[in-house]
């Protein structure tokens, strides 16, 4: 064991779970982890919190137990338990189409859309087509709400489902603000993380930026099946997600893109944060007295809405609920394409490695970012190795092809 990993990693792991920390410590060790935090809770009670590592390779400044991290994918799951509330409470019905809440959304052919077919990635619009972006874009929600607005969908809505990689954002987005009045990010700080105490946001105040590590982004993996998909087909749309993207991967360690509401790719979280957000999901909807939901809402958020052996754009196996992900993929994919979890497990997983979920079989909430992004599009080794190592802890056994069980 290397020690100089070792004196890195700080914070608190209950012995039944040592063989996490080990995990949390080899990815320093071999895996080359650069920063990066760790929250499992169980029934309402922490029993890891680790945190390690440098927030900066440049200055040297060591990952601190309140450090957060830009979370990429892992947001989605920020934005649908908002849209999850709303529904909860009455105001948002899940078979009412989109344009029943936002009429513009019903141009081009997209009236029949309803919002589970948004949620679960069925919708047909995972990029823009037909407008041209400019740098920046989604910085101002208004204008890309507008641009998806007018895009027709690439397949027939509901027949089929591909990742919305940040368009499903848009339209949950929106949906909070025609709803309610107030932007998502509002919301999400209102009703979820402040009564919570959870340390997760979309559109990040000022006053937090200097708690955000620095974002060290994957060149990518070339033997990946999107990969390839985007080498052999020069006309596939998949290639909008890459060249009409408002260069949002260059704005990432920005000041400006924290700021922004990017609801399916923006938010910021510290492991904890992740881990508190999922916690009452994990249980009855509530925890520590704090309810988000009633306990039948939980059925909507882990009952699969859509699957396939080939995702239209991910074009690997992917699983979705109403906003959150499933277990993805197997493990013959290899590092990076896929995303294995608890059978009954929810969450969304985020580009380069973090990923936050609830298993309501465990009754555990687990929350895991970091700095240095892997490639693929799923889990790399350093979060499947501690999720591995968790429900190994916690007696599951794994299955193919692809989840773990009791």
């Amino acid at each position: 064991m290397n020690s100089v990993a070792v004196n890195l990693v700080e914070g608190f792991c209950d012995e039944a779970f040592a063989n996490v920390r080990q995990e949390f410590i080899e990815n320093f060790n071999s895996r080359g982890e650069v920063g990066a935090s760790l929250t499992i809770i169980v029934d309402g009670k922490i029993v890891v919190d680790l945190w390690g590592g440098v927030v900066d390779t440049e200055k040297g400044e060591r990952w601190e137990e309140n450090t957060m991290a830009v979370v990429f994918s892992s947001t989605k799951g920020m934005a649908a338990t908002c849209l999850h509330i709303l529904a909860d409470r009455g105001l948002l019905d899940f078979d009412k189409p989109v344009a029943a809440y936002w009429p513009e959304f019903a141009a081009n052919g997209k009236e029949a859309i309803t919002v589970a077919m948004a949620l679960s990635h069925q919708a047909g619009v995972p990029v823009w087509q037909q407008e041209e972006l400019p740098s920046g874009a989604f910085h101002d929600f208004d204008l890309v709400a507008r641009s998806l607005a007018a895009e027709p969908p690439i397949w027939e809505p509901g027949t089929a489902h591909g990742y919305h990689a940040v368009s499903i954002g848009v339209i949950e987005g929106e949906l909070v603000r025609r709803i309610t009045g107030s932007t998502i990010g509002s919301f999400l700080r209102d009703e979820v993380a402040r009564p919570l105490q959870a340390d997760i946001w979309i559109g990040l105040p000022d006053t937090e930026e200097n708690r955000v590590a620095t974002t060290y982004l994957s060149e990518g993996n070339p033997d990946s099946p999107m990969a390839k998909k985007l080498e052999n087909d020069a006309d596939w749309f998949g290639w909008k997600l890459i060249t009409n993207s408002g260069d949002d991967l260059d704005y990432t360690n920005t000041r400006q893109r924290h700021a922004a509401e990017i609801p399916a790719a923006g938010g910021i979280a510290s492991a904890r944060g992740l881990a508190r957000l999922y916690a009452p999901l994990a249980r009855d909807g509530s925890v520590d007295g704090v309810r988000l939901v009633r306990p039948m809402a939980l059925h909507a958020m882990r009952e699969t809405r859509s699957a396939s052996d080939c995702d239209l754009l991910l074009r690997i196996p992917t699983s979705f609920t109403l906003g959150f992900s499933k277990s993805w993929g197997a493990r013959r994919l290899g590092s990076g394409e896929h995303v294995i979890i608890g059978e009954n497990a929810f969450g969304t997983p985020g580009m380069g490695g973090s990923i936050g979920f609830a298993d309501t079989d465990a009754r555990m909430s687990f929350g895991y970012v970091m700095n240095r992004h892997g490639s693929g599009v799923g889990l790399n080794e350093r979060g499947q190795s501690l999720i591995d190592a968790t429900y190994r802890a916690l007696g599951f056994r794994s299955s193919e092809p692809g989840f773990w069980v009791r």
